[in-house]
């Protein structure tokens, strides 16, 4: 079957995001092609594809970051278009360009669009054209470093040293004196220039207490719509570790404004696919700030998945062949609250150390509300070369109260034999008093952290 110009689709990813792609993709009647290394041939994305390709070694350099190797996949398998998932290439604009060079389609927005807004410099001129609120500092990537500590005096201290190209949190450092951004700066830039090939960096006020909420917007090219807000203010080191849709922060007047300003800026830069606009939200005053748009389907997008019920995969597909948006604002209804915690293979313990191995027994949690997203069977060796994650923990319930207790719930049936896994965390995080009235911002995980480590070690223990 072909869903417009797309028969065959070729997943340039791996692990569980892989599975996700393939399972939209068979609901739209499209044959898969699964690329693979060799670290992953016993993938569970391996067995379900139509097809499977080997394109390297372990090393993701070599396999799945190896440009050449996977458009030859795709012209060896007779793919007329490739899905990168996140991470990887997936914000790589010139791999975009690539595949359409190479005649194939590209499931996402084109290499213009994602150097624009994946320079996050840019993004935030872009973000000022279009009249969205952006966060005080520097008026696009810095040079002159003295020049630039003079900027962040009067910017005023703390301020955020960012990477202009990448995410992840990397490439970013907090300064709270000239001395400390003197020091913090070339350090920031070094770590851009080795993980994403750019050294720019920018500088932010640090908003005190913020939270971070995002709009995901779905766009063809001409006409965008959003699917709503999450919220993932519970982050270490910059990582996100709990989402939740909706926020229960906002009220309907900033909620409205914030998706309203998400979709203006897409239309600006007419974008085509699926995305995210991030904002932190001060809670002390009410108002939001643009911070970056990721030009690729996130993580978390399955929170968003559970309260407005469309599957913004097959929908990103269905776009990047040539499909018009199948629903209009009116169709995006939120209805209820879901949360979604990352299961990776890392002891929470111990200083969150990777647990790659073998999986033991696999008991995954069931019943109405909800959803386990990952890339497990019983006997699995799961690699130690790559990102930890295995997989997704999300509940949905009418309110946020009932989707809490689901997800206590639901964290008791879930068992993953052999690994070291981030459960633990989530079922201490579950006893907290500011995590259930949403009292969090995104420096409070790490202090609860440390003053909690006993707690954590203690559900470990109930779990072994």
């Amino acid at each position: 079957m072909k869903t417009g110009n797309i028969s065959k689709l070729l997943i340039a990813n791996r692990g569980e995001i892989a599975v996700r792609v393939i399972r939209a993709a068979r609901d739209l009647g499209i044959a898969t092609v699964q690329v693979y290394s060799d670290a992953d041939k016993d993938s569970r994305a391996v067995q379900m594809a139509d097809e499977t390709i080997n394109i390297g070694p372990p090393q993701a350099a070599k396999s799945y970051l190896d440009i050449e190797a996977i458009l030859k996949a795709a012209r060896d398998t007779g793919a007329d278009a490739i899905h990168p998932g996140y991470g990887f290439l997936s914000e790589n604009a010139g791999f975009a360009d690539a595949v359409a060079d190479a005649g194939l389609i590209f499931v996402g927005p084109s290499g213009d669009t994602i150097r624009l807004m994946g320079d996050k410099a840019a993004a935030r001129a872009e973000a000022k054209k279009a009249n969205v609120p952006t966060v005080p500092g520097s008026d696009g990537v810095i040079g002159d470093m003295q020049e630039a500590a003079k900027l962040a005096d009067e910017i005023g201290y703390p301020v955020m040293i960012k990477a202009a190209a990448g995410g992840g949190g990397r490439g970013i450092r907090i300064a709270d004196s000239a001395e400390e951004f003197l020091s913090l700066a070339p350090q920031a830039s070094s770590e851009a220039k080795a993980a994403f090939g750019d050294g720019g960096i920018y500088i932010e006020k640090v908003i005190e207490r913020a939270r971070h909420i995002e709009v995901q917007v779905l766009g063809d090219g001409e006409d965008v719509v959003h699917f709503h807000e999450r919220e993932c203010s519970l982050q270490r080191r910059r990582q996100k570790v709990w989402e939740e849709a909706p926020s229960s922060a906002l009220n309907e007047n900033v909620r409205d404004k914030l998706c309203a300003s998400a979709v203006a800026l897409a239309k600006s830069v007419n974008y085509k696919g699926a995305g995210t606009i991030e904002y932190l939200y001060d809670d002390e005053t009410g108002d939001f700030y643009f911070i970056e748009m990721n030009t690729r389907i996130q993580v978390e997008h399955p929170v968003t998945e559970m309260i407005c019920g469309f599957d913004l995969v097959a929908e990103m597909i269905a776009i990047a062949g040539g499909a018009k948006l199948r629903v209009s604002q009116d169709d995006v209804a939120a209805k209820g609250h879901a949360i979604e915690v990352r299961l990776n293979a890392e002891d929470p313990a111990n200083n969150f150390m990777p647990f790659p191995g073998v999986v033991g027994e696999l008991l995954a949690p069931d019943g109405p509300g909800v959803r386990f997203d990952h890339m497990l069977y019983p006997g699995y060796a799961v690699p130690p070369f790559y990102d930890s994650l295995l997989g997704k923990l999300i509940v949905w319930a009418e309110d946020r109260d009932k989707a809490l207790l689901r997800l206590k719930r639901a964290l008791g049936e879930l068992q993953v034999d052999g690994l070291a896994t981030t459960k633990p965390l989530f079922e201490a995080l579950l006893e907290s008093e500011d995590l259930r009235a949403g009292k969090v911002h995104t420096r409070w995980l790490e202090p609860w952290l440390e003053n909690n480590l006993n707690r954590i070690k203690q559900k470990e223990g109930s779990n072994s």
